[in-house]
């Protein structure tokens, strides 16, 4: 059997400073910008949980609240919500500081489906997660019923083809 993990042993947080490199035509950064680095920080919580490959299999919902400015410090939170047998889904939150008045705003938030594999590249069984809060508890139930949404849309989609 396959020893639990806790919410905190994989949690991770980056950082990063935005620059005009990050720019769209309008002088914000790139909504795709944000978007790999929302996968990134994600993409570590899994690898951490499962200690081997994961890539990305769906990203359940994305939305932008509100926009990020050059010279804005980005800050990414991401911690895990389910784990499955060999999925798990992270949840990231993204938030933008001005570095000039200190003013902190929620920008983005995502709930993105991992997938760990082997070193055949086949899914593997994962740690089971374990909650110790009640906000993680919180979390994993609706976390769980995403997951429910989304295998009822992939019966449908099944039926229909």
């Amino acid at each position: 059997m396959v020893e639990g993990k806790t919410v905190k042993e994989s949690a991770t947080t980056i950082t990063q400073f935005m620059t005009t490199q990050d720019t769209n035509n309008s002088g914000n950064v790139h909504g795709g910008v944000i978007m790999k680095l929302i996968d990134t920080t994600g993409g570590l919580v899994a690898i951490r949980h499962a200690r081997t490959s994961a890539v990305t299999a769906s990203i359940d919902r994305l939305d932008f609240h509100h926009p990020v400015y050059v010279s804005d410090l980005l800050t990414l939170k991401a911690s895990l919500n389910f784990v499955g047998r060999t999925s798990m889904e992270v949840g990231v939150r993204v938030e933008a500081e001005s570095i000039k008045t200190g003013v902190i705003r929620h920008t983005a938030s995502a709930y993105i489906t991992y997938v760990s594999l082997g070193p055949d590249g086949r899914p593997i069984q994962l740690p089971p997660l374990i909650l110790e809060t009640e906000e993680e508890i919180r979390r994993n139930c609706e976390a769980q019923a995403r997951r429910e949404m989304r295998l009822k849309e992939r019966t449908k989609e099944g039926k229909l083809k």
